[in-house]
């Protein structure tokens, strides 16, 4: 008996200590930097922006292809009844090789260069899916940095609002409270409680996003760290607007797409131009197919090299196209002018409403310092025994919410922070 329960001793304790080595696996730390860097390894939006990109690059080599030399070669064996002639037109041949290589085409060129700017363009997207990507993630990060804060706050709150409603039931039965109070008391605990929930549930919603994001599993618990980023508060605005126009990736991405039509109705144009091919053909003909019956002379191996060039002379589409390529450029310019006076709009929209919000965010600080200051001032004061309990209590409810009111404010700065240095294309230097 002594040794089974040795045993089963043994055993519990074992168990008690590997539980806290069970929950330690299921607790994930992260700071700010490694969240955004886990994000953007997992996100998929960034790998389907990397595949576009990649597409476009092949697009640029496979328009690029016609200027480089090209060699075919192939066997074949026919029947010849009559004049030798295969269905393309060309003589039958045992073995044939062809080369064919563009160089004089000013339109080809032109596409060659329109995919070489959409490809640039495509990597700007790729940039731009990144910063969403590191904005979505910081953003969901700060919250729930802010939800947890506020929730150990609402729990003392709440330990404050049950000892107020204690309080008052007995102050009511004593006859020195009217019951008014205590459903006043009561109204005040069933808030707390509903804030609460609406943090308890905040949280779980934040805390599935970024596991979402950096690819952690969902039932694995992650640590935050309370951070402050380095945000740069001393800027001008017309510094900020400059900056915007010189690195707004949308405005670059409209440039890119002008240049990219421009080169098109340069080609357009220039179609009117020859064309100049280089071309090598080599055939070795076999004498069953009756080639001496129809020629004066057979000759076994047969070689011809030399330019093609095609002038164009009569061309009803060419008209057309330049008039399309014309209205497609027009429509650019006017897309780019749009898009310059809406960066413009949006940078100074986003500094006014980041002035108001760190002008509120300052006056939170201020309450708050002031509502500590009188929590201690009612401690000192209850403990000379001026005050009584829910003196205390009260002083500390209201140094809570100007706690929830300042971490509030102070999110809502940073956010608004982050969306300035997104449009400013700054974004991507705060993590790195």
């Amino acid at each position: 008996m002594n040794k089974n329960r040795e045993i089963c001793c043994a055993l519990v304790c074992a168990a008690l200590l590997a539980v806290p080595e069970l929950r330690a696996q299921d607790v994930v730390s992260l700071n700010l930097k490694q969240a955004v860097d886990m994000a953007l390894r997992n996100s998929r939006d960034v790998a389907l922006a990397q595949a576009r990109y990649n597409v476009a690059q092949n697009t640029v080599e496979v328009n690029r292809s016609a200027f480089r030399p090209n060699l075919f070669t192939g066997s074949g064996a026919a029947y010849t009844y009559g004049f030798p002639q295969t269905p393309g037109g060309a003589a039958p041949s045992i073995i044939n090789a062809s080369y064919v290589q563009t160089v004089f085409n000013p339109l080809l060129t032109a596409e060659i260069r329109a995919s070489s700017e959409r490809k640039e363009s495509q990597r700007l997207e790729l940039e731009k899916t990144r910063n969403m990507v590191m904005l979505q993630t910081s953003s969901a990060y700060l919250e729930l940095t802010k939800v947890r804060h506020s929730l150990d706050l609402m729990r003392t709150q709440r330990q404050s609002n049950a000892r107020i409603l204690d309080f008052t039931r007995q102050r009511l039965n004593e006859g020195l409270e009217l019951p008014i109070e205590v459903t006043r008391a009561e109204l005040n605990e069933a808030r707390s409680e509903q804030r609460i929930v609406q943090l308890e549930s905040r949280q779980r919603v934040l805390e599935r996003q970024l596991a979402a994001l950096t690819g952690v599993p969902p039932d694995q618990r992650i640590e935050v760290e309370s951070e402050v980023l380095p945000l740069d508060e001393q800027q001008r605005e017309q510094d900020l607007i400059d900056r915007a126009l010189n690195s707004s990736l949308d405005l670059q991405q409209a440039e890119l797409e002008r240049k990219a039509r421009e080169h098109r109705l340069k080609g357009e144009i220039g179609s009117r131009w020859p064309t100049v091919d280089l071309f090598a053909e080599y055939g070795l003909f076999a004498r069953f197919n009756n080639f001496q019956d129809f020629f004066q002379r057979f000759q076994r191996n047969n070689f011809n090299i030399g330019l093609q060039v095609r002038i164009p002379i009569v061309s009803a589409q060419r008209a057309a196209n330049v008039s399309l390529a014309k209205s497609e450029l027009t429509t650019a310019e006017m897309e780019l002018k749009s898009k310059r006076q809406n960066v413009e709009l949006d940078v100074e929209r986003q500094y006014q409403h980041l002035r108001e919000l760190n002008a509120a965010r300052e006056v939170a600080r201020l309450e708050l310092k002031l509502a500590q200051e009188n929590l201690q001032i009612v401690q000192a004061s209850f403990e000379e025994g001026r005050s009584n309990l829910r003196d205390v209590e009260k002083a500390r409810l209201e140094e809570n919410d100007k706690w929830l009111a300042f971490l509030d404010g102070d999110y809502e700065y940073q956010r608004a922070h982050l969306d300035l240095l997104n449009t400013t294309g700054d974004l991507g230097r705060l993590f790195r």
